[in-house]
């Protein structure tokens, strides 16, 4: 900046980066379709997976959007926005990351050309803004409604989050054991359906096959009983939950004792005992015959426990406690003298097992248990885990399926309708606005094309084809990616929660109208600014040689 008699005015640090105008928009709107480029070929059935490795050498092998955003370590601020979209989905949804980013990607892709036309960021951002509406309105039509009770269309619901995620051969049953699972927990609040996907628990076990899967109507634990004299199985249990622990607290105030003889010793040593018993028979007066303690039971506890014939458990987890609240009926006491019969929770057996060679207790046969547990296996670590992030997936979209009772059919067909509908809505709109419009419908395809593209189709052809068969009144075809063609996706039985459209559109609308909002963008100058040494010129490409400031070690997979 210049002043008075052409002397120069600082406004910003040395070394301070500035992009302004277009650069600043062409570098930004660059950023955005690389992060979308990085997860698109994961995008459907027969999508591609990443193989992700950190500094320490820890590998993740997944095809999961939000996964494979969430490991890699983005610097530059606007592929931090659209993780950010992605972690959104995930949270919200549970399933359709990938598809919230390509779309993002897309528009962005396609503002590019707008404004190689001169057409103005704020023109396009309304254009954008009219679009999202629009289509929340015509996935609105295009729903149907789901039942509570239809077991089958929700099991449809499960099984299309779970294509494309390493369970093929056990989707059907897993998703059996999904719809369960979640219908086993639902609660009703002033008349609305509400499911807390936390009391779900889903445990991971290496080995044996995924078939193997199974749903425990009550809450497994990775703990074993704290003695081995106590009973390994327990009928008719009689649970309490203690939030102290059985032992001789510590007087909160500094505490000298002074013992000048053994004599005086072994009173004090009796006395530890005998508080010890009083606490063990307070247990026992209130009829538990199984105890979960959330912290630490001493030693000679454990042996009085045993002798009563009382099953003790030690150190679980907060999360574990509040779901065998759940499960049993139980209430979670913090105070062992407040420990009465009204508190205690029932269940039908407490038993310790060995699975994958670990014992674990399991809490069974709970009445109208409200928390359950998934015993997940797999035959190796990085399969498992990927089946975890499939199951994760399908407890979403079946929550969301039953919360917002609405689902549309899947494999493209939804965003090729919902481009025609916004190629004839924009010819109403008139005014430059239409030419976004129409670049939001162009956008959409990208989805169906996708698809195709990674089922090794022509995507050209197939797009063709599709928009003839929903122009001719087929309007329930999409991409049949296992056969390779065009099909009707009723009855291929792809279904989807009406949310996941809705959530993607509108989100990668949102972030693509914030991204083409900015016009300038101030760097400040750091350490860790990509080699740069403070007050000197910044590392071409920003961090890592990658442009955009995206980590080099992700250049593979651009």
């Amino acid at each position: 900046m210049t002043g008075l008699a052409g002397q120069p005015i600082f406004v910003l640090s040395e070394g301070t980066e500035r992009k302004r105008g277009r650069d600043a928009q062409s570098t930004n709107i660059s950023v955005g379709k690389a992060i979308a480029d990085s997860v698109r070929s994961t995008l459907g059935p027969k999508g591609m997976d990443k193989m992700l490795v950190d500094s320490l050498g820890d590998i993740v092998i997944t095809n999961d959007g939000a996964t494979i955003l969430d490991e890699m370590d983005v610097e530059h601020p606007v592929a931090k926005m659209m993780v950010e979209v992605a972690q959104t989905q995930d949270e919200e949804i549970g399933d359709g990351t990938t598809t919230a980013v390509v779309i993002s990607g897309e528009l962005l892709k396609e503002s590019e050309d707008l404004l190689d036309q001169d057409i103005h960021p704020t023109v396009i951002t309304k254009g954008y803004n009219l679009a999202s509406k629009k289509a929340m309105e015509e996935i609105e039509e295009m729903s149907t409604d789901i039942r509570f009770d239809d077991d089958d269309r929700l099991q449809q619901v499960a099984m299309t989050a779970m294509t494309g995620k390493g369970v093929e051969r056990a989707r059907e049953s897993l998703a059996e054991t999904v719809v369960k699972a979640v219908k086993q927990v639902a609660d009703k609040e002033n008349g609305e359906l509400v499911i807390e996907t936390d009391y779900v628990k889903v445990e991971k076990k290496q080995g044996g096959e995924m078939e193997e899967t199974e749903l425990i109507d009550g809450i497994a634990i990775d703990k074993e009983r704290v003695h081995p004299g106590m009973p390994k199985k327990t009928e008719n249990a009689k649970i309490a939950l203690l939030n102290s622990s059985i032992e001789v607290k510590e007087t909160e105030t500094d505490a000298e004792i002074n013992i000048s003889s053994p004599e005086q010793l072994q009173d004090f040593l009796d006395q530890e005992e005998n508080m010890l018993k009083e606490m063990v028979e307070k247990i026992k007066a209130s009829g538990a015959d199984v105890v979960f303690c959330q912290k630490g039971i001493d030693d000679s506890a454990q042996h009085f426990l045993s002798k009563t014939g009382i099953t003790a458990i030690r150190r679980v987890k907060k999360s574990d406690m509040k779901k065998l609240s759940r499960a049993t009926g139980a209430n979670v006491v913090t105070n062992l003298n407040d420990l009465e019969k009204e508190d205690l929770g029932h269940a039908g057996k407490v038993s310790q097992k060995k699975v994958s060679d670990e014992d674990m207790t399991f809490i069974e046969e709970c009445e109208d248990a409200k928390a359950v547990t998934i015993i997940l296996r797999g035959g190796t670590e990085h399969v498992i885990n990927e089946a975890e992030r499939a199951i994760h997936d399908s407890i979403g979209v079946v929550c969301n399926a039953l919360e917002e009772k609405q689902v549309v059919l899947g494999g493209g067909a939804p965003e090729l309708k919902l481009s025609l509908a916004l190629k004839e809505y924009a010819s109403k709109v008139g005014g430059r606005e239409q030419l976004a419009i129409n670049s939001f419908a162009k956008a959409l395809e990208i989805i169906p094309r996708t698809l195709a593209e990674s089922a090794g189709m022509d995507s050209i052809d197939t797009l063709v084809n599709l928009r003839s068969k929903n122009e001719g009144g087929d309007k329930n075809y999409g991409i049949n990616v296992i056969d390779n063609q065009v099909s009707d996706m009723e009855s291929l039985r792809v279904v989807e929660p009406s949310k996941i459209k809705k959530q993607a559109i509108s989100s990668a609308a949102e972030v693509a109208e914030m991204i083409l909002r900015i016009d300038d963008v101030i760097s400040s100058s750091g350490e860790s600014g990509g080699g740069a040494e403070a007050g000197g010129p910044p590392a071409a490409g920003g961090p890592g040689g990658m442009p955009g400031g995206m980590p080099g070690g992700m250049g593979g997979m651009m």
